[in-house]
């Protein structure tokens, strides 16, 4: 898979600068998006996985409660318990970011191969209460080839200035659908997955107006997870 340029890590870093006016602290951090910060920390957690073990840099990453689907939605750290380490690890990287104007959570979204499969991810995270990235949710979607990676990795950041409305509930017939939201409101997400194992997440950012589908993906009950 493609390496990418260092000018997109810059490139983020400047939209982080960017994403909004500073509001009051909670705690110790600034409520300011950064999503240089998110793709470092997902880069972060594939390089863990090369050098010290796909599941082990699962455990090390995850936030508590997270969830994976696998296809059939689990807590992380019992799915993760005691499980042995495949014989190669997978490998992926980030093609792009969303983030709420606060920066409480981003979503990533990506590319994985492994020797006998490849495809897309999502990754749900959130920002701790010391400022560190931990995900809460991680959904793999398997596909016929690699997800193509872009030259660059795009950047969104929630708009700030006008705070949004509640949007309509989302029903997913035949779904263990579950929602989720950041502290102020500007990304929200949902996941499912069907008793045969169909997995769909959908994210949707404020633009100001109104909520955007930014992340729409859906797999067949087939398929393992990253």
């Amino acid at each position: 898979m493609k390496r990418f340029l260092i000018a997109a890590t810059l490139s983020l870093t400047l939209v982080a600068c960017a994403s909004g006016p500073r509001g009051p602290r909670f705690g110790k951090i600034e409520p300011i998006a950064n999503p240089s910060a998110v793709i470092a920390a997902e880069l972060a957690f594939a390089r863990l996985a090369q050098e010290k073990g796909q599941w082990t840099a699962f455990r090390a990453t995850a936030a508590d409660g997270a969830e994976m689907f696998v296809p059939h939605r689990v807590k992380a750290a019992d799915w993760l318990k005691g499980r042995a380490e495949p014989a190669v690890a997978v490998k992926w990287q980030p093609h792009a970011v969303w983030s709420s104007c606060d920066g409480t959570y981003a979503v990533t979204r990506g590319g994985w191969e492994s020797p006998n499969a490849s495809g897309s991810f999502a990754t749900i995270w959130q920002r701790q209460k010391n400022g560190a990235l931990k995900w809460i949710a991680d959904m793999s979607l398997t596909a016929d080839g690699p997800a193509s990676a872009p030259e660059m990795i795009a950047a969104r950041v929630a708009e700030c200035k006008i705070r949004p409305a509640p949007p309509p509930v989302i029903a997913v017939a035949d779904s263990d659908w579950q929602t989720g939201a950041s502290a102020d409101g500007t990304l929200r997400w949902g996941t499912g997955a069907t008793a045969s194992g169909g997995r769909r997440i959908l994210v949707s950012l404020w633009n100001g107006t109104t909520y955007e589908a930014v992340l729409d993906h859906s797999a067949p009950a087939t398929g393992a997870p990253r």
